[in-house]
């Protein structure tokens, strides 16, 4: 797949929406899939079926590996797996919106260390007392397993986040994502495979086809095109939305209704998520864009 020079009449910040919107709907309609083979199962399943397309669109560069490029992409394709299980095993648990919330922790904290300033510090704590808003503990029906697999989402995002500025130096997206997203469902394997064992069929495969094309396939050729079109900050202020795009839809496919102090919640989230963007962002070594907020599969 080759990005460059293509031209779309959407404008960049409707592609890097739809992008999010398609993000969010993959993750809203892996519940039913969840349902028959398991948020370890589906997530396994997603992530073969995007190895699958992404080897189709893009040669892995193997041979342009070098040895001391191994730990990060290793480590990358681990931290994915990891992000895809948990989150997925969040949202069996908890509510949609809220375990986006909780996982944009880990982006909002790599966010706010890296930029060497102290008071980056406070939107992670802006969006913890949003978070705090969304579980409401004082009703006493706190889910701690959920919210533990959205940490552990979050964690991997972070260090998704860190490792991919370090790949995105030496390999172009969908070459990386080619050499990636195979390990990361090699990775899910040891969880997945044993929950899709006996479940396994042409429909299920199909429909994991069709949420593997949801995310990460579509969202990121379209995240590429806007990046192209627009500056860093600008995209990293709209990726701050996506916990709202996750509420919202939450509320229209799953039927998870949030109130108002739950949407309070989720508007301290979004304004966290876009106050840290102006801790700026930095391009890769090979001039391929490095989002600050995430490029997640």
């Amino acid at each position: 797949m080759n990005l460059e020079g293509t031209k779309t009449p959407l404008p960049p910040w409707a592609m890097a929406v739809t992008a999010m919107l398609m993000i969010q709907l993959s993750s809203a309609l892996s519940v039913g899939l969840i349902e028959e083979v398991g948020a370890a199962g589906t997530a396994w399943l997603r992530l073969c079926m995007g190895a699958l397309i992404f080897l189709l669109l893009a040669r892995p560069p193997i041979r342009f590996i070098r040895r001391r490029d191994l730990p990060a992409l290793l480590g990358l394709g681990a931290a994915t797996g990891l992000m895809s299980v948990a989150f997925l095993a969040a949202i069996d648990r908890i509510p949609l919106g809220t375990a986006v919330a909780i996982e944009f922790l880990g982006p909002l904290t790599v966010a706010a260390i890296r930029s060497h300033s102290r008071r980056m510090l406070a939107w992670p704590g802006l969006a913890l007392a949003g978070v705090i808003l969304l579980t409401e503990p004082w009703h006493g029906e706190v889910d701690l397993a959920g919210i533990g697999f959205a940490v552990l989402a979050g964690t991997g995002w972070g260090v998704y986040i860190l490792l991919t500025q370090r790949v995105g130096d030496r390999f172009s997206g969908i070459s990386a994502l080619s050499l990636t997203i195979p390990i990361a469902a090699a990775m899910a394997a040891f969880v997945g495979v044993p929950q899709v064992v006996g479940h396994l069929d042409w429909r299920v495969l199909l429909i994991a086809a069709g949420l593997a094309l949801l995310a990460p396939v579509l969202p990121f050729g379209l995240e590429m095109l806007a990046l192209r079109r627009m500056t860093h900050t600008a995209f990293g202020t709209l990726m701050a939305l996506e916990p709202a795009f996750g509420v919202v839809l939450g509320l229209i496919v799953l039927h998870q209704i949030p109130s108002l102090v739950q949407v309070a919640g989720i508007m301290l989230v979004v304004l966290a998520g876009a106050g840290a963007q102006r801790g700026g962002t930095r391009t890769g070594e090979n001039g391929n864009p490095t989002l600050v907020l995430k490029e997640q599969p």
